[in-house]
Parts: C-alpha cells; sequence; structure tokens
C-alpha cells in the first residue's frame, strides 16, 4: 500500500506525516506577493474588504487606521486625544494576570469523561452512576516548579487538573502525575515552595530543585522522602503529557442514597502507556523545543490521534483502611493496586484543543473544594488545607468572586442563588429578592433543596483542641523503599543518577550528606552507590520514627514495565539526504502510517531533497534544527554521497550519537556505516540497530520500535551503572 503521503503547493512531497502537514489558509498571500498597500513609511495595510472584516476598538468604533498612532504633523507629538491609541496601549498593560505560585506553565484541553460501570451502589453522583452519560471536561496539565515561560522539560511533579461539567455542578479532580506529596500537613506549603523556587536572594536556579534550599528542606523533612523517589524517577521527566498517569492523590468519601461512605482515590490511566525520556536527552530537548510537551499535545489532538485515560477507582471501608500498615490519610501515602485494586468505570477522551491559550487554559480555576452531592471529603489535613488555599488563589489571581462566571469556569447546568455584584460582575440575580427567607412568591428567587442538595457525611469529629500530627503518620521510609523496589534496573539507575546529579549542585557538604543518610534508610545500596557517584563517604542513617518495613514490591510502580508494547502515537526521524532510496523511504513510512505512528523528515537543507527515482520531498526539520532528540527512534537513510558529506558535519553526527546515548532504535541504509564511525559508535553495533534493505527489514524494524528502548544498551556503556566495589563509610 502507498504511504499517505500529501503533495505541497510547490510540488514536494510533504515531509512529515500526512495527517500533521499544515494546511495553507484559505486566502493566504504566498510569501513573495505583498498585494497589501504600502503607507507613508513603508508599513502594511492589511484592509477590510467587506463590513464583517472591519477593526473595530472594544466600543465598537471602527479602525481607519491600525499602523500609526495620532500626531501632529508626520514627525510631531503625539496627541493625547488618540482614544485608538490610549485603548489599545491600556488594554495591552493589563493582558497579563498573576501567574499561578505554582503550576504556572501550563497547558489544557477539552474533551468528554465517558462512565462505562455505574457506582450507584456507593454514590449518588450522577457522573459516577449513568453508565454511557458523556460529561464535559478540561484539562490542564502543568509543571509546578518552573514559571510560565519556563520550558516543559524540567525535572518535576506535573499537575494533572480535570474539571468535569456535571449536571450537579463542576466537579474538579485536582490531582498531579504522582500519586503522593512532599508534606502531610497543608501548614508546610509555602514552606515547600519557597525551598523548591528559585532562591530568593539571586533568582535562580529556575524550575529545579537541584539546589541548596531544596535539599536542605527535604533533608530536614523525613516524611518527604517517598515523594523524593518519586521526583526523582523517570517519572517527573515524561515523553508526553499523553504518557502520564493522573492521580487525585487524596482520600475522598463515596456517599450513597442511604447516607453511607466508601473511601475512594482517583487514577487516570493513560491508554497509550507509560513513556519517559533520559535526562541527558530533557536537557537537550528543553534546548530544541522548550515547548516539546504543549506541542506534542496540541499535534496530537488536532490531527485526530485524541488521547484517552481510563478513570479508576480505589474503593475501601473504614474497617479495611484499619487493616492498613499506613495511614490513608497521609498525603505521602498511596495504596498499592495489590492491596486494593483500581477499578475501571470510564474513559476520558480529549478531542478539541483551546480556542485561546489565555481565556481557557490560563483563566480556568481549579479548586479541590468543587465536588457534587454523592462525594465528600476525607479527614487529609493537607487536602483541608487545600481547599481553603485553591478558592484565595482563584480570588487573587483572577481578581474577583466572579471568576465562575468566565465560560472557561461556569457550570453547565442552571445555577441560582442571590450573590451579587463585585468586580467584573457578568450575571446577577433578576428580580426584586436578593435574600432569603424572603416573601415575593414568583419573584421570590431559589430555595435550597433537601432532596437534591449536597449533604456532608456525617463522621464522628471528636477529640481535643491541639496542634499534633497523629502518629500513624511517622512511617516515612517503607513505602519509599517499597518505590525504588519496584522499578526495573534501568530505571533504579535513572533514579541514582538523579540523586547523584541533583546532590552534587548543592554547595555545602553537609546538605549531601543529611539526605543520603535518608536513603541509608531506604535501601543500603542504593545510598552507597549515590555516596559514590558524590565521591563522600557513607553516613550514618538518618534517625528514622519507625523502622522501615521490606513491602513487597508492586508492579504498577515502574514506567518500563507498564509501557505500550506499541509504536502508535509516537514519532519516527526520518535523515534523509540527495539520493536516497525512494522505494526504502516509501516502504517505512507506509509502515510506519499503518501502526498509528507519526514520521518527520530532517534533512540538510529546509528546503527537502530529491530521491534517487526524482521524488522531491519537503524536509520538516533542518538538521540542526530537529536532533534526534526530538524523535522516539530515527531512521538514517543518506545516500553514499550524502553520508559522506554528513560525516563531516558536527549536527549531523550530534544526530546519531544522540541516538545512540538515548538506547533507541536505529534503523539504517547500507550508506549510514560511514556515519557511524564519524559519530564514533563502535565498531559492532547492538541489537538495537536494524540494516534496512528491504520490505521484510523494514516491517522488523517497525516491530521493534514497540520496545520504545534498547536499555541493555545503556547499561553496557555507562560507568554510573555498577555498584561501587566497596562503599566508604562514615568514621
Amino acid at each position: 500500500m502507498a504511504p499517505k503521503t500529501s503533495r505541497r503547493e510547490d510540488g514536494k512531497t510533504a515531509g512529515q506525516s500526512a495527517v500533521k502537514e499544515p494546511a495553507l489558509p484559505k486566502g493566504a498571500l504566498l510569501p513573495a506577493t505583498f498585494e497589501d498597500p504600502i503607507g507613508n513609511g513603508g508599513e502594511t495595510h492589511q484592509q477590510a474588504q467587506s463590513a464583517g472584516q472591519t477593526m473595530t476598538t472594544q466600543q465598537g468604533i471602527p479602525v481607519a487606521d491600525d499602523q500609526n498612532s495620532l500626531r501632529a504633523g508626520p514627525r510631531g507629538p503625539t496627541l493625547l486625544e488618540d482614544f485608538i491609541l490610549r485603548e489599545k496601549i491600556f488594554h495591552f498593560d493589563h493582558e497579563r494576570i498573576p501567574e499561578r505560585v505554582v503550576h504556572a506553565r501550563g497547558f489544557g484541553a477539552h474533551g468528554v469523561f465517558e462512565l462505562t460501570e455505574s457506582l450507584a451502589e456507593f454514590t449518588t453522583a450522577e457522573v459516577l452512576t449513568n453508565v454511557g452519560q458523556q460529561t464535559e471536561v478540561f484539562v490542564r496539565f502543568s509543571t509546578v516548579a518552573g514559571r510560565a515561560g519556563s520550558m516543559d522539560l524540567a525535572r518535576d511533579v506535573r499537575g494533572f487538573a480535570v474539571k468535569l461539567y456535571t449536571p450537579q455542578g463542576n466537579w474538579d479532580i485536582v490531582g498531579n502525575n504522582i500519586p503522593v506529596f512532599f508534606i502531610q500537613d497543608a501548614i508546610k506549603f509555602p514552606d515547600l515552595v519557597h525551598a523548591v523556587k528559585e532562591e530568593p536572594d539571586r533568582g535562580f536556579p529556575q524550575a529545579q530543585s537541584a539546589h541548596d534550599n531544596f535539599w536542605d528542606f527535604a533533608s530536614l523533612m523525613p516524611e518527604a522522602w517517598h515523594m523524593i523517589m518519586w521526583q526523582m524517577s523517570d517519572r517527573t521527566i515524561p515523553r508526553s503529557f499523553r504518557t502520564m498517569e493522573g492521580f487525585g492523590v487524596h482520600s475522598f468519601r463515596l456517599v450513597n442514597a442511604s447516607g453511607e461512605s466508601t473511601f475512594v482515590k482517583f487514577h487516570w490511566k493513560p491508554r497509550q502507556g507509560l513513556q519517559s525520556v533520559l535526562w541527558n536527552e530533557a536537557v537537550k530537548i528543553n534546548g530544541a523545543d522548550p515547548d516539546f510537551h504543549r506541542r506534542d499535545l496540541w499535534d496530537a489532538i488536532e490531527s485526530g490521534d485524541f488521547p484517552q485515560w481510563d478513570l479508576g477507582v480505589q474503593l475501601f471501608t473504614e474497617e479495611q483502611a484499619e487493616t492498613f500498615e499506613f495511614d490513608h490519610l497521609d498525603a505521602t501515602k498511596l495504596i498499592p493496586e495489590e492491596i486494593v485494586p483500581v477499578r475501571i468505570i470510564g474513559t476520558m477522551t480529549l478531542n478539541r484543543t483551546v480556542d485561546n491559550f489565555f481565556a481557557e487554559t490560563e483563566q480556568v480555576a481549579f479548586c479541590t473544594q468543587n465536588i457534587v452531592p454523592g462525594i465528600d471529603f476525607s479527614d487529609d489535613p493537607l487536602l483541608h488545607g487545600r481547599n481553603f488555599s485553591y478558592l484565595d488563589t482563584q480570588l487573587k489571581r483572577l481578581g474577583s468572586p466572579n471568576f465562575t462566571h468566565l465560560p472557561i469556569n461556569a457550570p453547565r447546568c442552571p445555577v441560582m442563588h442571590f450573590q451579587q455584584d463585585g468586580h467584573m460582575a457578568m450575571v446577577n440575580p433578576k428580580g426584586r429578592a436578593n435574600y432569603e427567607p424572603n416573601s415575593w412568591g414568583k419573584q421570590a428567587g431559589p430555595r435550597e433543596d433537601p432532596t437534591r442538595g449536597f449533604r456532608s457525611f456525617a463522621a464522628q469529629a471528636d477529640g481535643s483542641k491541639q496542634r499534633i500530627r497523629s502518629e500513624t503518620f511517622s512511617d516515612h521510609y517503607s513505602q519509599a523503599r517499597q518505590f525504588y523496589i519496584s522499578q526495573t534496573p534501568i530505571e533504579q539507575k535513572h533514579l541514582r543518577d538523579a540523586l547523584v546529579f541533583e546532590l552534587s549542585k548543592c554547595e555545602r557538604v553537609d546538605i549531601r550528606a543529611r539526605a543520603v543518610s535518608h536513603l541509608v534508610n531506604i535501601d543500603a545500596q542504593m545510598a552507597a552507590m549515590v555516596a559514590d557517584g558524590l565521591g563522600m563517604e557513607l553516613p550514618e542513617a538518618a534517625a528514622a520514627a519507625k523502622p522501615t518495613l521490606d513491602l513487597p514490591a508492586s508492579a504498577a510502580l515502574s514506567i518500563i514495565a507498564n509501557g505500550p508494547n506499541t509504536f502508535k502515537g509516537r514519532k519516527l526521524g526520518i535523515l534523509l539526504t540527495d539520493g536516497s532510496d525512494a522505494a526504502l523511504f516509501k516502504a517505512l513510512t507506509a509502515a510506519i502510517d499503518k501502526v498509528g505512528a507519526v514520521w518527520e523528515v530532517a534533512a540538510p537543507k529546509i528546503g527537502g531533497v530529491t530521491l534517487d527515482d526524482g521524488t522531491n520531498v519537503a524536509a520538516r526539520h533542518k538538521i540542526d534544527g530537529g536532533p534526534s532528540v526530538l524523535f522516539d527512534a530515527v531512521a538514517l537513510l543518506p545516500s553514499n554521497d550524502g553520508a559522506t558529506m554528513l560525516s563531516n558535519d558536527a549536527a549531523s553526527k550530534d544526530f546519531v550519537s544522540d541516538a545512540y546515548a538515548h538506547c533507541k532504535f536505529i534503523g539504517h541504509s547500507a550508506a549510514a556505516s560511514s556515519l557511524f564511525a564519524a559519530a564514533r559508535l563502535p565498531a559492532e553495533l547492538d541489537k538495537g540497530f536494524v540494516s534496512l534493505d528491504g520490505k521484510g527489514s523494514v516491517d522488523s524494524f517497525v516491530d521493534m520500535l514497540g520496545q520504545l528502548r534498547f536499555w541493555p544498551r545503556e547499561v553496557a556503556v555507562d560507568m554510573d551503572a555498577k555498584p561501587p566495589k566497596s562503599p566508604r563509610k562514615a568514621k
């Protein structure tokens, strides 16, 4: 079957998968025409051709000239009476609202949630009981520490916030891509954020935890070390928003029609499988494309490859909770799926990008307090603090209690209350009555509804008023150890490498030593290897409130063990030169199209190449602007002359050596061998390389891509992959 390539207006074959080829906007001018009127100073004036195109001010007044302010003569002073200029500048000056203190850099999309299994036995929430019902959703993914202008692939927790516009009101699951948190009590949240943010005297480092303040704080907070294991793992450098899990973090309650309560934890399981990148790869992606995650999600949705997540729940009773070896109200703990399995009840599909980033992604306001009848809070102290904090934050950030009037935040069900006025009030109660009780009959307005209204679960609350933490929160290392031993060997290596990197950025030796002392409580060999990587003696174990339990490994905690086993939704980079084999190129692109993946061409020039049959193929990337870090795998198909030329080009050699170092599968033509030599690859290639010399080899290569990485390569070549022979201990 012929590949689904498309033709561009200049006659060239597109340099990328057909579904991703951007169409030329209807009526757009080619860059050589310049048909618009030119003003006195050579400025372009694009003029309306009909009344429907006429630009206006915010007051609706038509604008005759949007290129020049009103002056006293061509070179004279600007006149204060120019209301068009003043309005435009005034609005521009106020375009920025205060960015979020955390989760400032985000990206959102619209979609639907469809329930496939009813939980009517446990809850009255319609969104969880009406099978087949489709509920509109908006999802915002984000990093936590960096500012809005930081890069996508910082090593950081990712926000995974879902707003469901249910028939009973808005329900927000304000979660992360990690199921636990750093702290147990919300009173420590300002300290945590201050510590991980840029250091206040110097304003850097930005969007990273690799500095003294964070590790000083963490080394003094034993409760943080389960989360630190997750943060130092590959979970915090995901390949895509599409390949992340989402977690509601806290325990909530489901409440049924009889008033009975069942505890619940919420999970989003990606149908795309889990996948992350390597740290060295993340650093280079941030340089090549700081918007890597944003672009990936946008491209996937725009091309019709809609990402999906299954909603799962862990349901358990108070009696079950009492048997756990941890306290489920402690946000630094998870419930292993082997103890309480995740029950899949529905699917979320993201199928529409935003129309305007600011109006939707920036102005969306998530609040953990937004729950609907049939769902209630547990007594998790961190959750209670978040319930206050999020509402307070939205008031500060959006400037008014009327932020629910903004379309992205407005419920899709009827809204009736007596709240009125305030900044930017777009809807106020109608009629005479703006209070209740009242006696105004038909104009009386809304009334409370004991039948359909929200009711809190009648939980027992009895105790003396004091500032104290439960003793059941005091096991800080058992689940941290469980997470570490649940990783595959290569994932354990990545985690240790991350710890060495981060702690090596700490200037104070005592902070490094304190941090490693916590690792001794988690896993002695890991601690020894990190200490060796830092060139320091192994310290004594940190004082522990409780001994570390030897909990069993949990397969659900590994990324590699939960990978997709398919290349669908991934991206192949194809390196071409003039004279590349046209038949091989067509066979490869057809095979990639067939498995639902995408491909993009990198070439010496963005204008593209001419294949050996005379076909012109456009490039999606110039080689030095499209490094191999942007792809999940690569195919090197240069001609003999092309390979010789690329062998003298630094960017081309980096393309190859990076793909090798990042354990990617590499398909290649025979001519690529000279490029391998120039990139200083080993003379004997490993099994992650596939020689492409016909359809059979192409099919084998594409089948192999489902593994995503050839991990044996990293273990064989990295000097940090093996434990030290004799760890030095502190005297």
